[in-house]
């Protein structure tokens, strides 16, 4: 078996990718594999590298949870004849169609639709490429947040849970008072793994992964310490991905729209504050702060970010979803 530079075995394939995209891993072998999918507007550009990279197609999706970066490109490789695996709590909502499914709605991130072939627990072993890995659930930054874990190698990936330069954010809102505590407990269940490697959703693979899994550590702890502090800092995450997927917003527009949100809604009221006035805070801390800009009387993302096509966003929420019709495609080892 050889590696790479980063540690890789020859069997597995890593593409980063900026925002509003998740990094694509893809395990090869008579099984290939893809964990996670990034957006909806490059489902194509995603289609079109894992059929420049496999010569068997696709057997199988992996998802480590069901944010709109993560899973854009389920619809259409799911088309081409791949499965989709999530984990339980995911599976269960997708298949009942929740208005609430991927979040899509509340955070204002179009997905399109899917279903889920194969539900995954906590310790499940599951065949990718010709390598066994295991499910690790890590809930914090969804519910249904997983991680898997290949002992042989010693490889993890970790989805959102952390990356070299942050952690995953937690919804205070939507999971309750405790979330950054499960938070930080499911980072300690990815310590006492001790990886060799780090495989993260966003960023580069860390250069030293006992330092990098440290740090995430200390973040997850100041969530803790300071409710309002990750209520902040979702905000601003949120905030600055609506800006990336719309390539910006009118000056003029910025603040009907986020009076419209209800993760804004829910933020400000989590902490005293008025929608109105919450978001006037959230405009100005960004701009001095420089994770947004104004150009061009519009407001920008000033993170690096691939551009997305208007037109890309023209897609059905889960409330508008046709009915779930669960099956297992020929070929994909869900057993």
């Amino acid at each position: 078996m050889t590696v790479d530079a980063e540690g890789l075995p020859s069997w597995l394939s890593w593409r980063q990718r900026p925002f509003p995209d998740a990094n694509l891993i893809l395990v090869h072998g008579r099984h290939p594999a893809l964990v996670d999918s990034g957006f909806v507007a490059h489902a194509e550009q995603t289609a079109e590298w894992v059929r420049a990279h496999t010569s068997r197609g696709l057997s199988l999706v992996v998802n480590t949870h069901w944010h709109s970066d993560h899973v854009g490109a389920n619809a259409i490789l799911q088309a081409g004849g791949a499965g989709i695996a999530a984990s339980t709590p995911d599976a269960t909502a997708l298949a009942r169609r929740d208005p609430g499914c991927c979040q899509a709605e509340y955070f204002d991130q179009p997905v399109a639709p899917y279903t889920v072939d194969e539900p995954l627990d906590d310790g499940r072993l599951l065949r990718l490429g010709d390598t066994d890995w295991q499910v690790v659930r890590t809930p914090g930054h969804t519910p249904g947040h997983l991680a898997l874990w290949q002992p042989e190698e010693r490889l993890l990936v970790v989805g959102d849970a952390l990356s070299d330069y942050d952690v995953g954010m937690v919804n205070l809102a939507l999971d309750g008072p405790r979330v950054a505590a499960v938070a930080l407990a499911s980072l300690q269940r990815l310590v006492d793994l001790a990886p060799r490697v780090l495989l993260p959703s966003h960023g580069p693979i860390p250069v030293d992964t006992g330092a990098a899994l440290a740090t995430a550590v200390r973040r997850a702890q100041r969530l803790v310490d300071d409710p309002d502090g990750a209520v902040w800092y979702s905000s601003r995450r949120i905030f600055a991905y609506a800006l990336m997927i719309r390539s910006g917003i009118p000056v003029a527009d910025v603040e009907p729209y986020l009076h419209a949100r209800a993760w804004l809604q829910d933020a400000a009221r989590l902490l005293g504050r008025s929608t109105e006035d919450f978001a006037v805070e959230l405009i100005g801390s960004m701009l001095r702060g420089g994770s947004i800009i104004r150009r061009d009387a519009r407001l920008h993302a000033a993170l690096e970010h691939t551009e997305v096509e208007p037109g890309a966003l023209h897609v059905p929420m889960p409330r508008a979803w046709p009915p779930a019709q669960q099956s297992s495609p020929a070929g994909v080892p869900l057993h």
